[in-house]
């Protein structure tokens, strides 16, 4: 057997760990951060994935250790691994031309986490924002893509955000979290856009994506796109998917039973949502439904991941009990 037909057998056998509704011994977890993320990692967990309990009494899990400037962990991504690892990748700064990387197999005990310099051969680049992680099993890889302005690069959206940001997708693939491929362009929209999440489903790779054009009229709503492959290229931009008028950041994406559910940060409603769908085209708001810990207080989660994990993961969370 090929590496590419093990690895592709590798990806189904997981598949429903990863993407696919939780199994009676499986549960979700969510990795979020607050505040500002200067605390770290924090997680949650829930059976149905709208009811969710914090878990480690809420203390976080993982503290920050990488950036030049800041040291946070905000916008944490998790990706499940062939072999029972997960792999955390996280924005490490506002300022950064690198993101944070650790691995774990519980969510108790870490890896030593280490700064992937993703940006380090541009050095006008401002940024390294919401970095994501899924496993591709076509070329047995890791694929990471992170939201970079990079001043003059392009024309379009120059004047339409915050700062002076015009933000694209780029990428770097990896096999083993030791050696990275130079980063590459995933893709440009033709407009400053972030948050970007892939999930595999239906024989295609769909991308979400955050349009982030502030001026002259405010975006700041998700697009949703596919492609053949997760480099792309990604075409079929559809309509707006998320909420009019409400300006949202952080989208992930899970199946549970027949529903695709994709969660948002609702950041300047100060409150988390999501939307339904089970043909990934048409899209209900089901944020009603939704209880998260701490709703309503600056310990509010953040733009975070939810991914299926064995319940005994959950169950050794819980017993966690921080010193005082």
């Amino acid at each position: 057997m090929t590496l590419r037909r093990l690895a592709l057998a590798c990806w189904l056998a997981f598949q429903a760990l990863v993407r696919a509704p939780a199994a009676d011994g499986d549960a979700y977890l969510f990795a979020y951060f607050t505040r500002n993320g200067e605390d770290g990692l924090h997680l949650a967990a829930s059976t149905d994935g709208y009811a969710w309990e914090k878990l480690a009494d809420g203390a976080s899990v993982l503290r920050p250790a990488i950036g030049t400037k800041e040291k946070l962990i905000r916008d944490p991504s998790v990706a499940r691994g062939p072999d029972g690892t997960y792999h955390v990748v996280w924005t490490s700064g506002w300022w950064e031309r690198g993101i944070g990387y650790a691995s774990t197999r519980d969510f108790i005990h870490w890896s030593v986490p280490k700064e992937i310099p993703v940006m380090a051969h541009e050095p006008a680049a401002r940024n390294c924002w919401a970095p994501e992680i899924v496993w591709d099993p076509e070329r047995a890889e890791f694929l990471i893509f992170w939201a970079t302005t990079i001043p003059g690069r392009f024309a379009a959206g120059a004047d339409s955000s915050e700062d002076k940001l015009n933000h694209r997708i780029y990428f770097t693939a990896t096999k083993d979290f030791a050696a990275f491929t130079r980063a590459e362009l995933l893709f440009d929209p033709g407009f400053s856009s972030i948050d970007a999440t892939l999930v595999r489903a239906g024989g295609a790779w769909h991308l979400f994506v955050k349009n982030e054009t502030r001026f002259p009229q405010p975006a700041k709503h998700f697009v949703q796109a596919q492609a053949a492959s997760p480099r792309g290229p990604f075409k079929r931009f559809s309509a707006p998917i998320s909420p009019p008028g409400l300006w949202v950041e952080g989208p992930s994406l899970v199946r549970i039973g027949e529903e695709y559910r994709l969660y948002f940060d609702a950041y300047t409603a100060r409150h988390y949502g999501v939307l339904r769908s089970r043909d990934l085209v048409h899209w209900e708001d089901a944020t009603r439904q939704l209880r998260m810990p701490d709703e309503g207080t600056p310990l509010r989660p953040r733009h975070g991941a939810i991914f299926v994990v064995p319940r005994e993961i959950v169950s050794g969370l819980q017993a966690i009990r921080p010193a005082p």
